[in-house]
């Protein structure tokens, strides 16, 4: 099915987010992915040790290089850090306005550590939100973007209509910080339609990379010409298997089975 992705993010070292996890990601859903890294991090499933950034000119050459030769069916943006890379990645971003963009407004990772600079919160709301086709930020992220406080699924219709209001498109709010046994998600489209996507909450330590995990997974259904909500469903479906199947690594929060597709596919030709 192919749908080319460039996915522009943080590296993570122990494999279970960042570029690592889009990449797996998009190759299980039958994408092309493709890469242009803003930042090094030496982390496992316990913690974030060190971060190194990479230099504003080579992220755009990296982004230059792709889009030039390759050509991308979709952007997907993940850790960006800094206030400059922000702006260098819109201003690249710019150049390809009719290409869409998965927005996961990537702040703190499953551990705790920052992997954004508070300055940079604003130059993605400013430049990166009314670019994006979705935008998928959890609760904390969408609290950080809207100033308000998010308890019930009333203050997340209030959270999207707010980014909606700062020029997102469509919305994916995602629950799983709600105190509740069933997960919640609110998806509201560019056009107001509302959809509320519920199932029962799994209940693991393995949660590593699920934000990256499942933007990629919607980019690679954009980039396959799904409409919005087939892509959401898509990859809330895929993410929800790769949860369940984790392979139980770390002594933290650990990754998920980013091949489940795969080795579905392996079995029918067994």
């Amino acid at each position: 099915m192919h749908g080319r992705v460039l996915t522009i993010a943080g590296s993570d070292s122990g494999g279970g987010a960042g570029i690592q996890a889009d990449l797996k990601t998009i190759t299980a859903l039958g994408g092309f992915g493709m890469s242009a890294i803003t930042a090094l991090t030496a982390q496992n499933t316990v913690e974030v040790k060190e971060v190194h950034t990479v230099p504003v000119s080579f992220i755009r050459k990296q982004i230059q290089a792709v889009v030039t030769d390759l050509g991308v069916d979709c952007f997907k943006t993940g850790m960006l850090a800094s206030a400059e890379i922000v702006h260098a990645v819109a201003d690249e971003l710019d150049n390809w306005k009719g290409i869409p963009l998965v927005l996961d407004p990537v702040m703190v990772s499953t551990s705790g550590s920052s992997l954004l600079a508070p300055d940079a919160i604003s130059a993605v709301i400013e430049r990166l939100l009314p670019r994006s086709t979705i935008v998928t930020p959890n609760i904390p992220e969408a609290e950080m973007m809207t100033g308000i406080e998010i308890k019930t699924l009333s203050d997340m219709r209030r959270a999207a209509a707010i980014l909606q209001q700062k020029g997102a498109n469509s919305v994916l709010l995602k629950g799983g910080h709600l105190e509740s046994d069933t997960l919640i998600d609110l998806l509201v489209l560019k056009n107001g339609t509302e959809i509320v996507l519920t199932s029962t909450k799994i209940k693991t330590r393995h949660t590593h990379g699920t934000g990256c995990t499942l933007a990629s997974a919607i980019a690679v259904g954009v980039a396959q010409g799904y409409a919005a909500e087939k892509a959401v469903r898509r990859g809330s479906d895929y993410l929800r298997q790769a949860l369940l199947n984790a392979p139980g690594y770390g002594h933290g929060h650990g990754p998920v089975d980013h091949g489940v597709t795969v080795q579905e596919y392996w079995k029918t030709i067994k």
